[in-house]
């Protein structure tokens, strides 16, 4: 247990002589240098507890007991049970260290960016290295030959990648198919965050966001779709098993 310190002790003794009613001076403790200084004008010293918060803690507990009926302070002096503004002053207690101290470990769902991060995106990233380098060697690029300038293939079409923004050229005015409807798109994908702030990873508690996702993807693979597949010269609108297939990757 933490030591009490010195003029704790001696305030308690002072105050509990003091309510006791004992009149002489509290002993000198062995190996004090010098005695507690006299009392100034009004019965109070820098090393004592007031009289008047004395006097109001012994009327409260005399009235808590039920032994005397509280008397009234002096004039200028407070009313017994009442601090400044309505506040009720306690003492202190000195509690062991321990007591106070949380010792269980509460886990935290956080990993450090490194190593635990930064290993993992390394690795990926060299895996994924070592794939595209394989890939590579063993498969050719779907390259095709030298363009001529004096002729234009027909159907003329993006890659595969842009092929949902070519298509809804011929749907929309081009401010509203390039900029508007990709920008509202990339808008709700960046704000589904902020929105959606539901910190649960099963599929089924996360239907905002998954729906959110759906009807992105949905919508591009359609637009894909149908301008790889559905669209044959002059970028009309052909079925593949009457007219062909017009694709290339």
């Amino acid at each position: 247990m933490t030591e009490v310190p010195e003029h704790l002790r001696k305030r308690a003794e002072e105050a509990r002589r003091k309510a006791a009613g004992a009149t002489e001076p509290p002993a000198v403790e062995s190996g004090s240098p010098q005695a507690a200084p006299p009392p100034a004008a009004g019965g109070t010293t820098s090393e004592k507890i007031p009289d008047h918060l004395l006097d109001r803690g012994k009327a409260a507990v005399e009235q808590l007991v039920g032994a005397a009926p509280v008397q009234q302070p002096p004039a200028g002096l407070p009313v017994p049970g009442s601090g400044p503004e309505g506040h009720n002053q306690r003492l202190l207690t000195v509690v062991k260290s321990g007591s106070i101290q949380d010792t269980k470990s509460v886990p935290v769902d956080k990993v450090h960016v490194w190593p635990h991060l930064l290993v993992a995106e390394f690795l990926a990233a060299l895996a994924v290295t070592l794939f595209t380098l394989l890939f590579s060697i063993f498969v050719n690029a779907p390259l095709l030959n030298l363009a001529n300038f004096n002729q234009t293939p027909n159907p003329s079409k993006a890659p595969w990648y842009f092929l949902g923004l070519q298509e809804m050229l011929t749907m929309f005015h081009p401010m509203v198919a390039g900029v508007t409807i990709p920008g509202i798109g990339l808008f709700l994908l960046v704000m589904a965050p902020y929105i959606d702030k539901n910190p649960a990873k099963a599929p089924e508690d996360r239907k905002f966001a998954i729906s959110l996702m759906t009807v992105h993807l949905m919508f591009w693979s359609v637009l894909v779709m149908i301008g790889s597949f559905f669209r044959g010269p002059g970028f009309n609108f052909v079925f593949p098993w009457n007219s062909g297939l017009f694709f290339e990757l």
